[in-house]
């Protein structure tokens, strides 16, 4: 019996150790993560898990101008080619391909001789019918007192008028030669039409161009003010009317701003305006065609240059600038935000526009809301029901502490099961 017992009470003992050891473990673990065993305070009471921190903007109502980016084409203002309106042999140019003409300017100098000979020939038979007409002027006024005294017939008299009249309209048609003389003279001047930049001649000295020829010389393109093509959807282009007539919209100084962008990304320093819509939709697409204005008094704007088009739509009254981040998109849109109570609440909104990276909010949000941007997501999976917050920066963010809280449930969890194993 002595042995019995003996093995006995050495079992109670392995066990009380046991026991203690698993105890002690316990106690161990818990003070490594936080100081205190799971779910216990030095009183002894339920330990609360912090309210997880969010990322919030806090926002305000004011009056936002809008704008939408469309893809347009840069064109010249004018464009001209310069074509020969008389035959000939080109002896000269007289331009820099490439250089700013005036209109008026001399291009290009065409072999001139054949008219030159026409214009002398014109005016000899100018003088030719002037002498004709001076004779008819003289035999008219000798034959005037002959009929009236009868010396002469009716009939002689009536045939010196008409000869008279002759003569009058051989010098008018002889001034007429003059003229058309004078004038293919000076088309073998070609001059330029318009004032703008001239591109590269297509024709050499030597060349022999003839009058309507189909072919070019050059051609002049006026780049300053510089026209820009875009197309937009014509029901964007109704609404944006719709809501200008409504009050809804108000355009600055009563016009639509436009702005430039280059393919890298860099905004062109002169601002323009928009001149009119077309007001025929394209029936294959849907789309009208807009054009603006825009200044270029360096050159820096280029005929058929693909730039990106910021097209002003006007200034919304009362609205909200909220990040993209914190909307989430779809039939209804919607985000989060911090209640007076200090839990996360859903509201359905208006969205009527982009402002950059931000979207533009008419509807469901009030004055001072704080909009939730980050940490909604750990803040759900916390299942506390109120939420701590800090304002949130683009490119910083805010909740970084607010994830830590959320995720330390999470690192207790995972840690439980291994409290249990040992």
């Amino acid at each position: 019996m002595s042995i019995r017992l003996s093995k006995q009470l050495g079992l109670a003992a392995l066990a009380v150790a046991a026991a203690f050891t698993l105890s002690a473990c316990s106690e161990s673990i818990a003070a490594e993560e936080g100081g205190q065993p799971k779910n216990e305070q030095a009183g002894g009471q339920p330990k609360e898990r912090p309210a997880p921190v969010v990322g919030v903007v806090t926002v305000h109502a004011r009056q936002v101008a809008t704008a939408v980016d469309l893809p347009g084409r840069l064109a010249a203002r004018r464009v001209a080619d310069v074509r020969p309106q008389v035959g000939g042999i080109i002896k000269k140019r007289l331009f820099e391909e490439g250089s700013q003409v005036k209109a008026g300017q001399a291009l290009y100098q065409i072999d001139d001789a054949v008219y030159l000979a026409n214009l002398e020939s014109a005016r000899a038979q100018l003088a030719t019918a002037q002498a004709a007409l001076a004779k008819a002027d003289a035999d008219l006024t000798r034959y005037k007192p002959l009929v009236a005294a009868s010396v002469i017939s009716q009939q002689e008299y009536d045939a010196a008028v008409a000869t008279r009249q002759s003569a009058q309209a051989s010098v008018k048609a002889a001034n007429a030669a003059i003229r058309s003389a004078q004038i293919n003279v000076n088309y073998s001047r070609i001059t330029a039409p318009i004032s703008g930049y001239i591109g590269q001649s297509y024709v050499s000295e030597g060349a022999l161009v003839t009058a309507g020829d189909a072919n070019k010389l050059a051609t002049i393109q006026q780049t300053h003010p510089m026209y820009v093509n875009v197309t937009q959807s014509a029901a964007e282009v109704m609404k944006l009317k719709q809501e200008i007539a409504d009050g809804k919209r108000k355009l600055v100084n009563g016009a639509v701003e436009v702005s430039i962008k280059f393919e890298n990304g860099q905004e062109y320093a002169h601002k323009g305006r928009l001149l009119f819509a077309d007001p025929t939709v394209d029936e294959a697409t849907g789309q009208l065609t807009l054009r603006a204005e825009v200044p270029n008094p360096d050159n820096v704007l280029l005929p058929g240059l693909y730039v990106r088009v910021g097209l002003s739509q006007g200034d919304i009254g009362n609205a909200f600038v909220v990040p993209q981040q914190a909307v989430t998109r779809g039939k209804q849109d919607t985000l989060m935000i911090v209640n007076a109570e200090g839990g996360m609440e859903p509201r359905v909104v208006t969205i009527a526009g982009q402002q950059g990276g931000d979207w533009i909010v008419t509807d469901g949000l009030k004055d001072g809301d704080k909009v939730i941007v980050e940490g909604i997501m750990l803040a759900g999976m916390s299942g506390s029901p109120k939420v701590q917050t800090r304002e949130w920066t683009p490119g910083g963010g805010a909740a970084q502490p607010g994830a830590a809280a959320g995720a330390a449930p999470a690192q207790q969890e995972q840690q439980q099961p291994q409290q249990q194993g040992r």
